[in-house]
Parts: C-alpha cells; sequence; structure tokens
C-alpha cells in the first residue's frame, strides 16, 4: 500500500519537501523486510536506508559537505516528512530512522569539531547506529532526578550508574549518556557525554521486551572511564542541550503518529469498500461513513499542528534566529498521538474479528501507536507545558 501525497500541496512545504516524499513513498512500496527479530530487522533497515540516502536528512552538510548531510540545516519538516512515510509503510523502518537522528542531534548541536568529524558522517552513512540516553527508573520526565553520575578523573571522567528504555539499547555504535557532575544543582548538574559502545564498564545486555517489540536495553556503568575528549557541548549544560535536542525532533514523533493514523485509515477504507454485509458493502452503511468521517477529521487536525510546527522551527532557521517552538512541538505531539490512537481504534473496530488478529495491519498499528503516548514527553507533560506557555503569554 503506497502512502497519498495529496496534503504535500499545504504551503507549509517547498519543492524540496515535495520530491522528497514522493522519492521516499516510491522506495518504501518496494521495501519488504523479515521483521520477526526486531534487533535485525533495525540493522537492516538501517543500512538500507544509509545506503539510499535517507539517514543524510538526520544530519547536516557541514563545512564543505564534511558531515555527510543532505540539507544545510537540520530541517523539521524533511524529518516529519521522512517519520510519517516511513511508519506509512514500517514502524521499525521509522524507528531506525528516528534514533539516528535523536541519536547524534546533540553532536550536531554542540560537539566539538572533532566529534562531528568523528561520528555525524557515520549515522549519515548508516556505518554506525546512534542511541540518546536519558532516562532512568526513577528520572524519566524528571530529569533532574537522575543518579548516574560521572566524576573528574586523571585525564578524562568516570561513569557509573545505569539508564533505561534506551532505544537502539544493545545496538547502538556509540550512546549520547546525560549524567550528573554536580549532584546537588538538579538539572543545571547535568552533562553530555558521547560514550562508545565498547567502552570498558559499560554493559548493555539487559534488554527490554515491549508489547510492540523494538530494540531497548537497560545501560549500566560500572566505573566506566571515558576520555575528557568524550564531554559534549559545556559543563552541566546537558538538561538544556538535551530539551533542545528533543524540540528538534519532537515534532518528528507526531510526523510519525501521523503516518501510522494514515495507515489505519487506508485500512479501515480499503476493507470497508471490499467488505459484504447484508448485501450491501461495510461502507454502505451511514454508520461507517461517519466513522470513516471522524477518522479522517482527526488525522487532518493532527497534520495541520505538526506540520505549523515543523514550519515554524524550519522559518525560524532560515531567517537566523533561535526560535523555540516548545508549546507548538508539544500540542502536535499531544495531539497527533491522542488522535492516531482513537483513530487506529475504530479502524480496528471497522475489522472486526479480523482487527485483533495478530500478523493484520490494524493489530501491529494498535500495540505500536501505544508507546508514542509516552516517550519523548508523555501526552501529561505536554500539557503542562502547553499550559504554562499559555499561561505565561
Amino acid at each position: 500500500m503506497k502512502p497519498t501525497t495529496a496534503h504535500l500541496a499545504l504551503p507549509f512545504f517547498d519543492e524540496v519537501h515535495r520530491a522528497l516524499a514522493q522519492r521516499l513513498a516510491d522506495w518504501t512500496v518496494l521495501q519488504q523486510v523479515d521483521e520477526t527479530d526486531d534487533r535485525q530487522a533495525c540493522k537492516e533497515w538501517v543500512q538500507r536506508l544509509g545506503a539510499q540516502g535517507w539517514l543524510r536528512y538526520c544530519v547536516p552538510a557541514g563545512p564543505d559537505g564534511a558531515w555527510g548531510g543532505a540539507l544545510d540545516r537540520l530541517d523539521s519538516r524533511a524529518l516529519v516528512i521522512l517519520r510519517e512515510t516511513l511508519a506509512f509503510h514500517s514502524t521499525l523502518a521509522d524507528f531506525a530512522l528516528a534514533m539516528q537522528g535523536l541519536g547524534s542531534g546533540a553532536i550536531t548541536l554542540a560537539g566539538t569539531p572533532e566529534q562531528q568529524a568523528a561520528y555525524l558522517p557515520q549515522v549519515a552513512s548508516g556505518a554506525k547506529i546512534a542511541a540518546f540516553a536519558l532516562s532512568e527508573a526513577d528520572a524519566g520526565s524528571d530529569a533532574g532526578a537522575m543518579t548516574t553520575s560521572a566524576m573528574a578523573s586523571a585525564g578524562g571522567w568516570t561513569l557509573n550508574g545505569s539508564k533505561t528504555w534506551i532505544s537502539n539499547g544493545g545496538l547502538a555504535d556509540f550512546y549520547v549518556t546525560f549524567a550528573k557532575t554536580d549532584g546537588a544543582a538538579g538539572t543545571r548538574g547535568i552533562t553530555a557525554f558521547i560514550v562508545d559502545a565498547d567502552s570498558a564498564g559499560l554493559d548493555s545486555s539487559a534488554h527490554i521486551a515491549v508489547m510492540s517489540p523494538h530494540p531497548l536495553a537497560t545501560l549500566t556503568f560500572t566505573d566506566c572511564q571515558l576520555d575528557g575528549s568524550a564531554q559534549l557541548g559545556a559543563l552541566n549544560g546537558g538538561f538544556k542541550l538535551a530539551m533542545q535536542t528533543l524540540d528538534i525532533f519532537r515534532a518528528s514523533v507526531a510526523g510519525a503518529a501521523l503516518g501510522m493514523a494514515r495507515r489505519a485509515l487506508a485500512e479501515a477504507v480499503q476493507h470497508a469498500k471490499t467488505r459484504k454485509m447484508f448485501g450491501q458493502t461495510l461502507a454502505d452503511f451511514q454508520l461507517t461513513q461517519a466513522k470513516i468521517g471522524e477518522m479522517a477529521a482527526l488525522v487532518d487536525a493532527a497534520a495541520l499542528l505538526t506540520y505549523r510546527a515543523a514550519w515554524l522551527r524550519d522559518e525560524g532557521e532560515r531567517l537566523g534566529r533561535s526560535v523555540r517552538v516548545t508549546a507548538e512541538a508539544a500540542m502536535a505531539k499531544m495531539t497527533a498521538t491522542e488522535n492516531a490512537q482513537r483513530v487506529i481504534d475504530m479502524a480496528l473496530q471497522l475489522h472486526g474479528g479480523l482487527g485483533v488478529k495478530v500478523g493484520t495491519k490494524v493489530e501491529s498499528l494498535y500495540r505500536d501507536i501505544r508507546a508514542l503516548r509516552i516517550y519523548e514527553g508523555a501526552t501529561e507533560i505536554q500539557q503542562l507545558i502547553i499550559g504554562k506557555a499559555v499561561l505565561q503569554s
């Protein structure tokens, strides 16, 4: 099934985005990856996405194109299009691309020239798999409560503690890891580090199984020794860096949810047109038409908020202004994920018994969407962000 691109006629997009969407839509329908083993499948997707140049949108071009990016700057609209289109086809394909961007985003924003040269081209080609390690068992939304520590040692740092719910855990070649360098300073005492997967004292073998399989693991740091060059960005500036990174990619989470919702709607329409009941098709019933209408409106409402957030950030970058779109991205993420949950649930209901049969597309989408309402800021956190922004305006 091929995703539609009619919505790209909206004025949020430029011709480069429309061309990207069409090429990617044509490419995805030709891809068949065995996803029985989610870890192996993610490796396969990273290789394919890298070979075809899609991962080049996860990093900027860099000086004289040295970083390997497709565009001069990280482009939020391109990321939204990529994730929306890939999620329509395969949520693991979307996951593989998203983590290359999120896992390397802090290096793009704050890395030294040496760090950027060492990691970004490898991310763009798919030669290195990236990961972002912020969450802990007792420090998810409350990042200031993290207990993983980085202590200055001779020539570098010593890390101790653990991170959990880490996407690409046990699979990644490096982890952008956030740790306390001032234990009494809350979010103002966090620093970022680049930790290579083969670093002594890092154990990523504790894999986590979830309802919609994708690679997750707990990372344990036991006297993990890092060179001074592993520090990423300013000392005690890690929380701000993490939030800046999430700001870039939060709208792309909405894009992924949008892709899943569009696929569920397409599956529902196809099923309704072909399912025969009482001498007519399911689509002939007014109740079905009403549900399809509600689903379509939910999809379009999410799309407009998603595209607005991405456009606002890109426009600010184009004009050379540092524009915070935290509230707009939160609105997009909250609305797109919540609406997608509703759309997919209705699509499953329209399928009847087939909807809960393992192996059908709507059944897998029903499991896939649930995590998006939690990761990169749960819906309740997005509500707080939006509410505070409104009260301060």
